[in-house]
């Protein structure tokens, strides 16, 4: 066969492709682009905790406002004044509201109150000696004692309870009124910390005024 004839004949062989083929289920890399399975992205983690308070169904947050303290206006007025910017916003607004309780609200408040937990190896003469003063307390004042005990190391508890307990009964009613709704106050921010995750006890809480020291009493 002439080479001129070759020339206008189809050829019969291709050229192989240089380098390794894909396989037609693959598609090639973008450029700039990586590919990231779904299973190896990181799952968002729950929210923090005070924006779920902030979201929370209303009835959600004033049952968890009722276990800081056990006043329905209290537990509404906070509740409906959301979302806190901040723990610093949520702890003022709840100051302000035990501040404005009534007296016939702290003494709802009151009764819903336990006595102060003590240590487990308390000895026995312990606990008859604050039986005695605890009877005494209720039946002078109507309610059980409320103390705030934040940092106070837990071998010196008993002895706190014990020396506030004699002290605080002699005052006269109205004063322990004070005094108790100021116990309370602080009592409800600790349990808002702990709700808040900010505090890793869930022993009552320190700061603030001194018992009976504030400006503000609650009203009559």
């Amino acid at each position: 066969m002439s080479s001129e004839l070759s020339q206008h004949l189809p050829s019969t062989h291709t050229r192989r492709p240089r380098g390794p083929t894909l396989p037609a289920h693959r598609l090639p890399d973008l450029p700039g682009r990586v590919a990231i399975p779904a299973q190896a992205r990181g799952a968002p983690g729950p929210p923090p905790p005070l924006e779920r308070f902030n979201t929370a169904p209303a009835q959600d947050a004033e049952r968890d406002l009722l276990a800081c303290l056990h006043s329905l206006r209290w537990a509404l007025r906070v509740a409906g004044h959301r979302p806190y910017p901040d723990p610093a916003s949520l702890l003022a607004a709840a100051d302000e509201a035990a501040y404005d309780l009534s007296a016939k609200e702290l003494a709802e408040a009151l009764a819903a109150e336990s006595l102060p937990a003590l240590p487990e190896d308390t000895y026995s003469a312990a606990h008859t000696a604050l039986s005695a003063a605890h009877a005494a307390y209720e039946a002078k004042f109507g309610h059980v004692f409320v103390i705030a005990l934040d940092g106070v190391p837990e071998e010196e508890t008993l002895d706190r309870v014990l020396e506030d307990i004699r002290s605080r009964l002699a005052n006269d009613p109205e004063d322990e009124r004070v005094v108790a709704a100021e116990q309370l106050r602080r009592l409800a921010r600790e349990r808002l910390l702990g709700m808040l995750g900010a505090r890793g006890t869930a022993r009552p809480a320190g700061d603030g005024p001194a018992p009976g020291k504030r400006d503000k009493a609650p009203p009559r």
